[in-house]
């Protein structure tokens, strides 16, 4: 595995949703046909788990979390940039998705959870808000952002 395929691994799946909506219709979709157990799902699942021992994915951190942009925002992946941050027990900073952000959740205790969601997809609406959260043990999380947009502020009092 490396940075090119997986970018072509990511590629298949946003092309598949390039343009779509972002919001409940989609989460359930993602959940369905890429779910946990489902061909693509593990795949990425793997790709993440070598890219982080290999040291090309999750390669910065601070606050307790290890992260890091993989893919930006291109033609080849329709528009998504790539994150993958690799959490445990712990609360990230408080950001706004101006454009939305895809999650694909990817436990590595069994019962970790995102934002109180188990294994699998979780989808935010554009100008949504967040202090993303992994509780019950440890996770990788993938977000896909259209634009590669994220805006990092204080939360709303």
């Amino acid at each position: 595995m490396d940075i090119n395929t997986f970018q072509s691994l990511i590629a298949r799946l946003t092309e598949e949703i390039a343009g779509v909506s972002l919001g409940s219709s989609l989460e359930a979709h993602l959940n369905a046909e890429h779910g946990p157990g489902s061909d693509l799902f593990e795949a990425i699942f793997d790709a993440c788990k070598i890219g982080v021992k290999e040291g090309w994915m999750c390669n910065r951190e601070g606050g307790g979390i290890r992260y890091g942009r993989v893919l930006k925002a291109t033609e080849a992946t329709h528009g998504f940039s790539v994150d993958v941050v690799e959490m445990e027990n712990v609360a990230g900073p408080y950001h706004v998705h101006p454009n939305g952000e895809i999650d694909l959740i990817m436990p590595l205790t069994q019962g970790t959870c995102f934002d109180s969601n188990p294994a699998g997809w979780c989808v935010y609406e554009p100008g949504s808000g967040h202090r993303p959260t992994v509780t019950k043990g440890s996770a990788l999380v993938l977000y896909l952002l259209p634009q590669g947009a994220i805006d990092f502020t204080p939360a709303a009092a």
